[in-house]
């Protein structure tokens, strides 16, 4: 039953400071602009980079901020018209997410020419770089504020909120990483780091026709997780120092390497890992470095050079990545069960323990369900 009512307060969890403890507050019932669309939210996941702005590692984010940037929900108003992104009228009750990045111009060098829109000036991001000031702007809240132009996307009517936002963040994220990994068939694929976006890498590295996917990560949840969605082999990184991750995984590949790594840990020493796990000729993509938890070091010439070995960075998604993942998850959602990743819902009042356990790797997935509780 919807806690949304006409005229009524609505309650979001706000981060005001790096550090600080996450604060209920109440806001308004926004008025919306022509065009605009209020979401009462079902849930909404926490992510690691959450926790990165808990943290204080992302630059020139507005605090305070309502965090929450991947949601789902039911349209509870619309300012006249609005449109999903195939054209089709909203309607009170439908189920929806949105782009998260709003605010892309379409008209820098970088929409034009390099066609590379998540690096474009102006993009702002749901949950991120919106302040709370300027309202409800992110996840962690009963209710979304959508702005005109924001990309909504209706649910297929065969897939649950519970199984979208189990693949969350990091489905698209990955949809990105394996767009750029360019994996073959029968490819050795090692995915590094056994998080959301890792495990995500693990199902759609079999859809590409992978021959085996190595996964090389922690704690044991994660691992025994990684596992149950199809993973061939798991390296448990507290069982072996750097060095021997890198003899595994060549055994594991013909003493090779393998032919695609994805690494996917946001630790900079696992970027010269990856890169020695990785064959000649070979490739890496670098998914996982989304803040500067500082430097790394490596040799030029043995460990690029020598090895021809071909490195791509990945930076955050755009809507045909939302698409492209939420028709895998209609499609594949009951062979690879992504909701067996939701280890904790939380509401929120527990917002403030949810963080704490993604921050201490206590969870797979955790989810705020905002309409819990009070």
């Amino acid at each position: 039953m919807s806690k949304l009512s006409a005229g009524g307060s609505i309650r979001a969890a706000v981060m005001s400071a790096p550090g600080a403890p996450i604060e209920v507050r109440e806001f308004s019932r926004p008025t919306l602009e022509p065009g605009a669309l209020l979401l009462e939210t079902i849930y909404s996941e926490v992510c690691g980079t959450d926790v990165h702005l808990h943290d204080g590692h992302l630059a020139g984010v507005p605090y305070p901020i309502i965090p929450g940037h991947v949601n789902v929900g039911r349209v509870a108003e619309t300012a006249g018209e609005v449109t999903d992104v195939e054209g089709e009228p909203l309607r009170s009750g439908d189920l929806v997410t949105f782009l998260d990045v709003h605010e892309t111009c379409g008209k820098c060098w970088y929409c034009l020419v390099a066609k590379a829109t998540t690096r474009c000036p102006h993009r702002r991001v749901y949950g991120i770089t919106y302040s709370a000031q300027e309202g409800l702007l992110g996840g962690w809240s009963q209710a979304i504020y959508l702005k005109p132009g924001v990309k909504i996307l209706r649910l297929p009517e065969n897939l649950p909120p519970e199984r979208f936002i189990a693949a969350g963040c990091g489905l698209p994220t990955a949809v990105h990483a394996i767009e750029r990994a360019q994996i073959q068939l029968g490819d050795n694929v090692v995915v590094q780091g056994s998080g959301p976006v890792g495990l995500n890498a693990v199902i759609l590295a079999q859809l590409q026709g992978a021959g085996q996917v190595i996964v090389v990560g922690a704690p044991a949840l994660r691992l025994e997780t990684a596992r149950a969605l199809g993973a061939d082999v798991v390296v448990d990184i507290s069982e072996y120092d750097p060095a021997g991750r890198v003899e595994r995984v060549r055994a594991l590949t013909g003493g090779r390497g393998a032919d695609v790594t994805i690494e996917a840990t946001g630790n900079p020493r696992a970027v010269r890992e990856g890169m020695q796990m990785t064959r000649d000729a070979g490739r890496l993509v670098v998914v996982g470095q989304y803040t500067d938890l500082g430097d790394t070091s490596f040799n030029p010439h043995w460990d690029i050079n020598k090895k021809h070995l071909e490195i791509r960075g990945c930076w955050g998604s755009d809507f045909s990545h939302v698409y492209r993942g939420v028709r895998v998850l209609a499609r594949y959602g009951d062979r690879f069960g992504w909701e067996r990743m939701i280890t904790r819902v939380y509401s929120l009042d527990e917002a403030n323990q949810a963080l704490a356990d993604v921050a201490d790797l206590k969870v797979v997935k955790a989810l705020i369900q905002p309409g819990a509780g009070k």
